[in-house]
């Protein structure tokens, strides 16, 4: 099952507000979800945006990708959190590399 952290779109007409929802990729954008991990309002001119970072934390660890607007929203409220994640990423590619510059070597 592959994990998506999106946001989910909630609200009436003019008036939308946003989850960011832990949801396997299969599901529709305002579909079922497994976990709320925040919210963000941009009618609201200041705190207009909250996550769980611990929960975010698990998750990402858990292997769950988040979109690219739900990045951008995790870079505002909990830095420090996707700064974990892209480092693990990085770390990640890094290994990978060094194996396939390593078996390139024997051959």
């Amino acid at each position: 099952m592959a994990l998506k952290i999106r946001l989910r779109q909630q609200g009436r007409t003019n008036r939308q507000t946003y989850r960011l929802v832990l949801t396997d990729v299969r599901y529709p954008r305002d579909g079922k979800y497994m976990e709320m991990l925040g919210w963000y309002n941009p009618l609201q001119q200041e705190n207009n945006v909250s996550v769980d970072s611990e929960r975010l934390a698990y998750w990402l660890g858990q292997g769950a990708e988040p979109s690219r607007q739900a990045t951008v929203l995790i870079k505002r409220a909990a830095p420090d959190v996707l700064k974990g994640y892209v480092e693990k990423l990085q770390a990640k590619r890094t290994k990978t590399a060094a194996k396939r510059r390593a078996l390139k070597k024997k051959t």
